[in-house]
């Protein structure tokens, strides 16, 4: 991609569940976005066999992996799951999702269990949230 840079995969990202979206072909686009409103690193990706699709593509963010296909045509994230950023910096990163073009859908804001947190839906309908401990 003209403004990522690719770089090796750090072995401390791919530990854990790994979030694996299926983009509908649009993996390339929304990792774009993901580097401008959530400050996303490109890792790498793999061209599908269809011109314009990627088979795979990972992104690093907040020092976790997401990883992203284009296997299926127009198949939405479903609403009932959301990526956490859990961050000192919260409010900061939601400013910036916000600013970007997120939709807001839960305002950041101080939250019955003593955090700051909220939720936007980015233009891919994928729902993040971001957290932000106050103690």
């Amino acid at each position: 991609m003209d403004d990522m840079t690719t770089t090796q995969a750090n072995p401390e990202t791919t530990k854990g569940v790994i979030p694996y979206l299926d983009m509908g072909g649009r993996a390339l686009e929304a990792a774009k976005f993901y580097e401008k409103a959530f400050g996303a690193k490109m890792i790498g990706h793999v061209p599908g066999q269809s011109a314009g699709r990627v088979a795979h593509c990972q992104i690093e963010i907040n020092g976790g992996t997401l990883m992203m296909t284009d296997h299926a045509d127009n198949v939405p994230p479903r609403d009932n799951m959301h990526l956490q950023i859990v961050a000192a910096d919260a409010q900061e990163r939601w400013d910036r999702a916000v600013k970007a073009g997120c939709e807001i859908v839960m305002p950041f804001e101080m939250q019955f269990w003593g955090d700051r947190w909220g939720m936007v839906r980015d233009p891919f309908g994928v729902q993040w949230a971001f957290n932000e401990a106050t103690s």
